[in-house]
């Protein structure tokens, strides 16, 4: 069984910086996609930023520029460093392994940006 463990989330002023990192362990059949979404109570969970297994990513219009998604295939971990933070990027942040037959998600971790 693949279990995903994320830690790095918090409080931070708006402007701020957060980095969320996220390590898997289990038998992950390659290729896989590792991402990270956000969930805001009552909201859906979104997709913010994904990077495939050739090392391409990709993000989510509200994030671009300001986030940032990187992985280490060898430690199978994935993280997301977060730059010029703001209000609404408030969630609970999930870490996401997607095998494409099956996937697998973390507990979740808590950023909320407030002064």
């Amino acid at each position: 069984q693949v279990q995903l463990v994320e830690s790095g989330g918090g409080l931070v002023q708006p402007g701020g910086s957060l980095t969320l990192s996220c390590v898997a362990s289990g038998n992950i059949s390659s290729p896989y996609t590792m991402a990270w979404y956000r969930q805001v109570p009552g909201l859906q969970r979104e997709l913010v930023a994904v990077v495939y297994s050739g090392g391409r990513a990709d993000y989510s219009e509200s994030v671009k520029s300001r986030f940032t998604i990187d992985r280490d295939v060898a430690k199978k971990t994935v993280s997301l460093q977060m730059t010029d933070l703001k209000p609404e990027d408030t969630a609970v942040y999930y870490c996401n392994v997607d095998e494409g037959w099956r996937y697998f998600w973390g507990q979740g971790t808590q950023v909320t940006v407030s002064s």
